[in-house]
């Protein structure tokens, strides 16, 4: 599909940014601004607005555009420039008005990029839009470097250009537009805009894109009970309940005959109706994929989009075997739209893209690569096994929403105590909210009844853990018996933990550690090693690798 308009010379700029239409402290519509520049089918810089400014989801791209852009140098640059739409808009202009970005209106899907008109400064820069569905569909290539012939590519989220919900067909070397709806609204609804699902896990309207992981995880609490599924369908799911949740309980103890004053998450029901939010969930998603696959008769799929994230939808995709191989990018939502747009005009370009690591985040981080000496890797082993809580703020950051060892909380994985320490006291998280470990993979294939999926390196699948290991892994397994295992297979992914976990099992006997998100609650992920030390104080733990050493904290 490469395309002789593009000069494959030029380095590719792709810039999510598009202005929420309210201004207020939180994302609303928009959220998760983030910018990245290609380089001969390779991602030179990758920036997540929010770990810069330090503001959770940040949607003001179009007040730091040009700082950031002046710190790598990019300003007078020969660029080829494409924005990333949504349906709220499809034009971009920084605060000082030096940069100003018009496309025109559409109301159908094309993969095809489209000309815009763009003031870039001084220079002459042609600009480019992608709708928001391409973009996301397009995140699969930095993690694959192609598609494989006869694949289905699915973007599935809240809302993009004309849907949320699109199926693509790659066959032939042609990408075509299968389908594209909003029929599948009210499915994702219930995750991040339901008042029900608000209420039980006790978020506020901002808090719109924490709520899936938290439904999702507190569902495993619960079964899907037909009759309680059939009673929230003729409900409407409650949905807009926002100011009055007497409504819920009144309806509860008249028609189910459950007597309930406030949304006790210990309560039996209120665990049933999570799980069932999820069974609907899943139940439209694979009513889908059927359909799209009988279609197309596509082998693989390749699926993005912030429903992507349901780490219980995405391993029963797996466990179906209904393809032979899924694709999932580590920031297949909104925070890796840039990535997609880019990497979409860097396969137009070279008819391929290079193949990536998630360790991607690295505007500014030029001093970001150091050596870890044994005798560094031993220390840190010695204090895990004493029960001490440490963080990573090695290299670059990871793409996307989750931490995958290089901004990562780790400690001591067979303590349920401890697990629940660095979750509930140090991270102040929930307590119905898993934690995930991060494994060897030779050693996560041993505690499995399954094979090893290559979409656990992004930590985006859970397995069942085998009964006889689940003591050795007891802080990491979640009430249904699950982990979200994370693992690295070579040390060349990530050098220092590879070796820590081999040290740690080699050793101690320990076969896992804990890995969760190196953030204070309400923050992003930390970002420069001297953010970390802050970070690491604030959240009372021991201490930081980072820049080639152990940093200890003083409490």
């Amino acid at each position: 599909m490469s395309s002789s308009k593009w000069n494959p010379n030029i380095p590719t700029l792709a810039i999510y940014g598009i202005q929420d239409c309210i201004d207020s402290e939180y994302p609303g519509f928009i959220h998760d601004h983030n910018m990245v520049l290609f380089n001969q089918g390779k991602v030179e810089k990758l920036v997540q607005l929010e770990r810069i400014t330090r503001n959770k989801r940040d949607n003001k791209l179009h007040q730091h555009i040009i700082p950031l852009l002046r710190e790598e140098k990019l300003i007078g640059k020969e660029l080829d420039i494409v924005f990333v739409d949504h349906e709220i808009g499809r034009a971009f202009i920084s605060s000082d008005g030096q940069i100003r970005f018009e496309a025109p209106l559409r109301n159908q899907l094309d993969c095809r990029p489209e000309e815009g008109y763009l003031r870039w400064f001084d220079t002459k820069n042609k600009g480019w839009v992608l709708n928001h569905e391409m973009a996301h569909i397009a995140t699969t290539l930095p993690f694959c470097g192609t598609w494989k012939e006869n694949s289905l590519l699915l973007h599935y989220d809240g809302g993009a250009s004309c849907s949320n919900f699109s199926a693509w067909h790659y066959k032939n070397g042609k990408l075509t537009l299968v389908d594209a709806h909003w029929k599948n609204k009210r499915i994702t609804s219930l995750h991040n805009a339901n008042a029900l699902t608000f209420a039980i896990v006790g978020a506020k309207r901002f808090d719109q894109n924490s709520v899936p992981g938290k439904i999702m995880g507190f569902g495993s609490f619960g079964e899907d009970i037909p009759e309680i599924r059939q009673w929230l369908k003729r409900n409407d799911f409650f949905q807009n309940i926002w100011t009055s949740k007497n409504i819920f309980f009144k309806k509860a103890k008249e028609e189910m005959g459950v007597d309930l004053h406030h949304f006790d998450l210990k309560d039996h029901f209120i665990q049933n109706i999570a799980a069932s939010i999820q069974a609907e969930f899943e139940e439209q998603l694979f009513k889908d994929l059927y359909h799209y696959k009988e279609i197309t008769k596509a082998e693989h799929l390749y699926y993005s989009g912030g429903c992507a994230l349901n780490i219980k939808a995405n391993s029963r995709i797996v466990e179906s075997g209904i393809f032979k191989e899924v694709v999932i990018p580590p920031c297949c939502e909104d925070s890796g739209l840039a990535l997609g747009a880019g990497a979409w005009i860097e396969f137009l370009k070279h008819g391929k893209v290079e193949k990536h690591s998630p360790y991607l985040n690295n505007w500014n981080l030029s001093d970001a690569h150091h050596e870890y000496p044994q005798e560094v890797v031993e220390e840190v082993a010695k204090r895990l096994n004493q029960n001490q809580v440490l963080a990573t703020c090695i290299g670059n950051g990871e793409v996307g929403p989750r931490a995958l060892g290089n901004r990562s909380i780790i400690a001591k994985a067979s303590s349920k105590e401890l697990a629940q320490k660095v979750s509930e006291y140090h991270k102040k998280r929930e307590w119905y909210r898993p934690i995930a470990p991060i494994m060897l993979k030779r050693n996560a294939e041993k505690v499995i009844n399954t094979t090893m999926n290559p979409l656990s390196q992004y930590m985006l699948l859970d397995y069942e853990v085998k009964e006889a290991y689940r003591s050795m892994m007891a802080g990491v397994v979640h009430v249904d018996n699950t982990s979200r295992i994370q693992t690295i297979e070579k040390r060349e992914q990530n050098p220092f933990l590879y070796d820590l976990l081999n040290m740690m099992e080699k050793k101690y006997g320990e076969i896992a550690l804990i890995n969760t998100s190196f953030n204070i609650q309400g923050e992003p992920i930390v970002n420069t090693f001297e953010q970390s030390l802050v970070s690491a104080k604030r959240l009372e733990i021991d201490g930081v690798i980072g820049k080639g050493r152990l940093t200890l904290i003083d409490l």
